[in-house]
């Protein structure tokens, strides 16, 4: 039995090999046709190591990096060479395909980064700490109370984009002799300016309810996945009710881990199909699309689990509730917003219709509702987050220019030094 896996795994591995350096070949020659890129042109990266499916990852910073172009030049440093022929394929900035250390030392050569950006914890991030003479700044893929948002991994950033105050006290609680005064800097969200696009149905009477849960996860504290516990209930209760119109987006992992996982989600989709084949008008969607916003600014009410979407649908100001997780070992800060949040346990997810109508019109939930976004991302009037933004990132220029001025006034001191000694020497030499 030991002899079949191990053939089994060499033979995935070898697979995994051929198509990654098949990959390799199919970005080299894209981007061969492709215009070079100018020299000594680009001042900000943003460093992307992964693949295909942590792409999510990057896609809610197209367009705030598009935005932030018009001022600095961008370009995306690709390691994985899946993630970039997805970057290339799609609306991303400018990609750097840069594989080996070789390359990254080649490309880094060539132009004048003076800030990096990244937007997960990859071991490989490491790779690019090795440069000074620049800014190195995590600016994560979403804001949440999960352990992620608190791991000692922010000490070694120069600096973190935060969304607000809730995300600097969760900081202050947990990590020992760090400054988050000075090493964090608040931008609120700036993706929730670019909350848009068309919608894939036509709204009517209907209520509107996202279901938008997070993957299984990899470990006990993080098992805050809902689709096997309340999902296939609470969506199968939601269409049944004649009454509400589902929006099934999904985390793009899910079911990587638990095989019951995933063919729980595989029903819940199965189960939309059959819903629209029985009510064309009903209009249920199953979203597994790049694009994130119109769900968020949409519904009428999100249901999500503990991950970043609770932030973003906060950030909407619109209701939602929180699946509470069935395993008790899941890590759950109840010190913000989740102290105060609108939950949905598993035993309740049949009455969901009820607890739907609920969120809508309790007013001191909506009140409770508006004191958190204020207090997770400021000022949530449109423009202001990207005002923000680009307000830090003038700020990390500035401060990088300082250094600059410092360095050189070291080496002329240095210079000057060097020059009062040659002429000690001629003098008593």
């Amino acid at each position: 039995m030991g002899a079949v896996k191990d053939v089994k795994k060499a033979y995935r591995l070898l697979r995994k090999a051929v198509r990654s350096r098949m990959a390799v070949q199919r970005v080299r020659r894209t981007l061969e046709a492709m215009p070079p890129h100018p020299e000594q042109h680009y001042k900000i990266a943003v460093y992307f190591a992964d693949g295909a499916v942590n792409m999510y990852q990057m896609r809610q910073w197209y367009r705030p990096l598009a935005e932030l172009d018009k001022l600095w030049p961008v370009v995306v440093l690709a390691r994985n060479p899946i993630g970039a022929e997805k970057l290339i394929a799609e609306d991303a900035p400018p990609v750097a395909f840069v594989p080996t250390v070789r390359d990254l030392e080649r490309f880094i050569r060539d132009q004048d980064i003076r800030i990096v950006l990244y937007v997960n914890q990859n071991t490989r991030n490491f790779q690019m700490f090795r440069y000074g003479r620049r800014w190195h700044v995590f600016i994560n893929h979403g804001e949440s109370d999960k352990m992620y948002m608190t791991t000692n991994q922010y000490k070694a950033y120069d600096y973190a984009l935060v969304a607000g105050q809730a995300a600097r006290d969760r900081l202050s609680r947990t990590l020992w002799d760090y400054d988050v005064d000075h090493r964090t800097i608040e931008i609120g969200r700036p993706q929730a300016d670019h909350f848009s696009g068309t919608l894939p149905y036509t709204p009517d009477e209907r209520t509107v309810v996202l279901y938008a849960p997070t993957w299984e996860g990899d470990r006990p504290s993080a098992h805050y996945g809902s689709i096997a516990t309340h999902g296939e209930t609470l969506v199968g209760a939601l269409l049944a009710s004649g009454s509400h119109r589902v929006i099934y987006r999904p985390h793009p992992r899910s079911g990587v881990v638990d095989d019951e996982y995933g063919a729980a989600h595989r029903r819940i989709i199965a189960a939309i199909a059959a819903a629209n084949n029985a009510d064309p008008r009903a209009q249920h969607v199953y979203d597994d699309g790049p694009e994130l916003g119109w769900q968020l600014a949409s519904a009428d009410v999100a249901i999500v689990d503990i991950s970043a979407m609770v932030y973003d649908r906060l950030a909407a100001g619109k209701p939602l509730m929180i699946t509470r997780p069935v395993d008790e070992r899941a890590s759950v800060d109840t010190g913000g917003y989740l102290s105060d949040c609108e939950w949905l346990s598993a035993d309740a997810a049949a009455d969901v219709v009820r607890e739907v109508e609920r969120v809508r019109g309790d007013e001191d939930a909506i009140m409770r509702l508006r004191m958190w976004v204020q207090r997770y991302f400021g000022d949530t009037t449109p423009g202001v987050a990207t005002a923000k933004f680009h307000a830090a990132i003038a700020q990390l220029m500035g401060e990088w220019g300082e250094w600059q001025i410092r360095e050189m006034g070291a080496i002329k001191s240095g210079e000057d030094d060097d020059d009062e000694e040659d002429k000690d020497e001629q003098l008593h030499g």
